[in-house]
């Protein structure tokens, strides 16, 4: 069936960039923390294995529950969620303030607070992108996506440089305090501006409705994405793109370092140019919206990341500023890529069901990360560091160009009007 059109009102922008403005906050406090938590963990242990279990910490929450949230999502108050995952992190984040200000801070509290960071993420993500299609006009979607993805431009930008200096200048424990701040700044317009809510009922065969029970829409969830070949296609293709790509970023600072023989300075100036890409992609979007088949603009975008992760890999050690120009092309593109593609979803998949597939995509893609670094490393080891750009950015657009043949993926910006939303209780 289709998603059909929510009945907005005309001061829609104002009500939905009102939160919006407030999550920014939000996200720009978190990337601080995060800087400052990974650069003490770096000072005080200086181990390896020590930094790989802080990242195995912030990913297991989402690897390991993000299927099973999606129907609570789809079951609970939206902005409830939001609020409740907000005010969380910041207690937690309060409460690793005082074992700093008290010289009781230990390695483990900061691999907890990063667990409870992840899940409070878990809950929130799904449910601020699902309640985006139920705030925002379906035609504004893919500008939407290409706001948030200047956001995140802008935070790969300065978010590190300010925190490097914030560190120095007011202590790790009081930058903890910024991002509480800035949490409070996220949670407040949510108490002043309603979310709409999806209506969540099965139907009986006897025609009644019905309420569902968690385990009744935990199994929906899984079937509407296995009966609708087209998201399920585009799951998948996104999983095996995240899993051939990510090894591209994590890699990054050895290139830099053993290829073209850069210091830190070189990787701020690469981390800096993708930033501007991102933000210069993002603004385009915003503008432009993309093409009128969303499905096009997006696979556009991958084609564009493989080239850029291809010449990564290709570019002579002497030609630095070619490397440049391959990261701006990388970050210009994935704005392509992920902005329509979160549109289409926000558009196609049933309001009452987004949560539950908005969590199974962000759980797989994220499940992709440490299972393609385990197997990259070494690949990397045996067969050269750029070894894995080549090969990452050729099966990209291979696989791109595959899909373009496969109608079930192209069409699935009409192809949705055949999948059921409703089913009939068990």
């Amino acid at each position: 069936m289709q998603n059909p059109p929510q009945p907005l009102s005309e001061n829609w922008a104002v009500r939905f960039f009102t939160i919006w403005t407030g999550q920014a906050f939000s996200l720009f406090g978190s990337a601080l923390v995060q800087f400052a938590l990974v650069w003490w963990l770096t000072r005080e242990t200086g181990s390896a294995t020590v930094l790989a279990t802080a990242t195995l910490a912030a990913l297991l929450p989402q690897i390991v529950l993000g299927p099973f949230v999606g129907a609570l999502v789809d079951r609970w108050n939206r902005r409830v969620i939001m609020i409740a995952a907000d005010t969380s992190i910041a207690l937690a984040t309060l409460l690793l303030f005082y074992l700093f200000a008290a010289g009781q801070i230990q390695t483990w509290h900061v691999f907890a607070l990063m667990a409870i960071r992840s899940l409070g993420g878990t809950f929130h993500h799904p449910a601020m992108t699902a309640s985006t299609s139920l705030m925002v006009p379906d035609k504004h979607l893919a500008r939407v996506a290409g706001a948030n993805q200047t956001l995140q431009g802008l935070l790969n930008i300065f978010a590190p440089p300010l925190g490097a200096l914030l560190i120095e200048v007011i202590s790790t424990q009081n930058v903890l305090l910024i991002d509480v701040g800035t949490a409070l700044l996220a949670i407040l317009p949510l108490f002043f501006i309603s979310i709409p809510q999806p209506s969540r009922h099965a139907l009986q065969a006897s025609g009644a409705i019905a309420p569902t029970t968690y385990f009744h829409d935990l199994r929906e969830g899984f079937a509407y994405v296995l009966r609708w070949k087209g998201l399920l296609g585009l799951i998948l293709l996104a999983m095996l793109l995240n899993f051939m790509l990510v090894p591209a970023s994590s890699l990054l600072p050895l290139v830099v370092t053993k290829v073209f023989n850069g210091g830190a300075a070189e990787l701020g100036w690469v981390e800096s140019v993708f930033g501007v890409g991102v933000i210069a992609g993002g603004i385009l979007l915003g503008i432009w919206g993309g093409f009128k088949r969303r499905i096009v603009t997006s696979f556009t975008g991958i084609i564009g990341i493989g080239m850029g992760v291809i010449l990564t890999g290709l570019t002579p050690a002497t030609m630095f500023y070619l490397l440049l120009a391959a990261q701006f092309l990388l970050g210009f593109m994935q704005v392509f890529a992920n902005g329509p593609l979160m549109a289409i979803m926000q558009s196609t998949v049933a309001s009452d069901v987004q949560g539950r597939v908005f969590s199974l995509l962000g759980a797989g893609a994220t499940a992709m990360m440490p299972l393609s670094l385990l197997i990259a490393g070494p690949v990397s080891d045996v067969l050269g560091i750029r070894f894995w750009y080549i090969l990452g950015g050729t099966v990209c657009i291979l696989m791109t160009v595959v899909s373009f043949f496969i109608p079930a993926i192209m069409d699935i910006e009409t192809n949705h009007q055949t999948i059921a939303t409703v089913t009939e209780a068990d």
